[in-house]
């Protein structure tokens, strides 16, 4: 059992998993106490050595069912047995990445099933930029995965300047300014004196994400991740936060031009991956330690959540209500709105939502790109009520 051990590992690996060699090793050691009669035992020894994060299950329930059902396939057609018993798991509910990690790593010497190379080979052809762009994130290869970061490299938000209440001198005309005249005036010895012009300085506005990494938004946290390091490279004054159950400002750590670089640091400086959601308290912190030092000048806020709060909503329309008053626009992104069918029935949703001036999709590249449009918008929706017209509430 020492090679299937050691393949199973490097498909755990493949499809996303921190599995290192010490693990392979307990793993060899726990088979020969264990036995290999009983799949349920194999399963647990195995969960209890390459699982170390309670988000990391679903990837390996999909990698374990895969593989040793390919490994039973390829068994049954030479006449040998991996002596584990198959899996009964639909094979459309397998992730696509784990099915390609999957394939990938019984090519090398074993026959995986026909399910798994029929869609393997559906997942690496060669898919254009406009398939990719309405492809949810969720169900991306890492071919596809890999492709559309590339993509988000190159996406800029048109954020117009706005007017700020300094002047600059203005050589073609406009308001008359009055202090340059006259100390151009003392300054020189003519009898005639040369009116000095300004006009409005033009800046863009500041913008302000608030994105949510908790359990429900782990499909999507990564590429959000992309998205933001982007946006934050692309133009000064943006600031991003980060929450689950507590607020970290993440800013300094995206300014960082290589992305893996710039993850790698906003992963070691985020302590709340992929655990719960406490937006009510999340937004009450920032509105009272950070929203005076970054809302001003007009800023626009990004709300990335699902809306899906964990804490008492009695108190979240108040600060979502808050956010909105202390912003020039209150975006929210949310990834449930890919369903033609959704509606506002949770709770944390209901109180959000009188309060934000758009409501958007948040699920592929396509949605992302909406924003850039909203953004360059002149139009600031405060009529609210407007924003709900097509929300079915129960």
């Amino acid at each position: 059992m020492i090679r299937p051990v050691a393949r199973f590992a490097r498909v755990l690996r493949r499809a996303g998993l921190p599995v290192g060699t010490d693990r392979v090793l307990d793993a060899l050691r726990a088979l020969s106490m264990c036995g290999i009669a009983r799949r349920d035992d194999v399963y647990w020894a195995f969960a209890s050595l390459f699982v170390a994060r309670r988000e990391h299950f679903e990837v390996f329930d999909q990698a374990f069912d895969a593989f040793w059902r390919a490994r039973d396939v390829a068994g049954a057609a030479t006449g040998a047995s991996s002596g584990l018993p198959s899996a009964t798991a639909d094979e459309s509910l397998l992730n696509r990445r784990v099915m390609e990690a999957v394939a990938e790593e019984l090519g090398e010497g074993e026959t995986a099933p026909p399910v798994v190379r029929e869609q393997t080979e559906l997942v690496l052809a060669p898919s254009s930029n406009e398939a990719l762009r309405t492809r949810d994130f969720a169900s991306m290869s890492v071919q596809e995965m890999a492709e559309v970061q590339r993509l988000m490299a190159r996406l800029r938000l048109p954020i117009p300047p706005v007017r700020t209440r300094r002047r600059e001198a203005n050589v073609h005309g406009g308001s008359v300014d009055t202090r340059a005249t006259f100390r151009r005036a003392v300054r020189g010895t003519r009898e005639l004196i040369l009116l000095q012009h300004c006009r409005p300085r033009m800046r863009h506005a500041p913008l302000v994400v608030l994105c949510d990494i908790s359990g429900s938004m782990q499909r999507y946290t990564r590429m959000f991740l992309h998205f933001l390091h982007a946006i934050t490279n692309d133009r000064d004054r943006v600031q991003v936060f980060l929450f689950g159950t507590r607020l970290t400002n993440v800013t300094r750590q995206l300014r960082h031009r290589d992305v893996d670089a710039a993850l790698a640091a906003v992963t070691r400086a985020v302590a709340d991956w992929s655990g719960g959601t406490r937006i009510r308290a999340s937004l009450a912190e920032f509105n009272l330690r950070w929203s005076r030092r970054v809302l001003g000048q007009n800023a626009a806020v990004l709300l990335i959540t699902d809306g899906l709060d964990r804490d008492e909503p009695d108190t979240l329309g108040e600060e979502a209500e808050r956010l909105g008053k202390s912003c020039r626009r209150l975006i929210w992104l949310n990834p449930l709105l890919r369903f033609p069918e959704f509606e506002a029935r949770a709770a944390g949703i209901r109180a959000i939502l009188p309060h934000v001036d758009h409501f958007l999709p948040a699920h592929n590249v396509e949605s992302l790109t909406s924003v850039a449009g909203v953004l360059s918008s002149g139009v600031v929706a405060r009529e609210r009520h407007h924003t709900r017209s097509s929300i079915r509430w129960k």
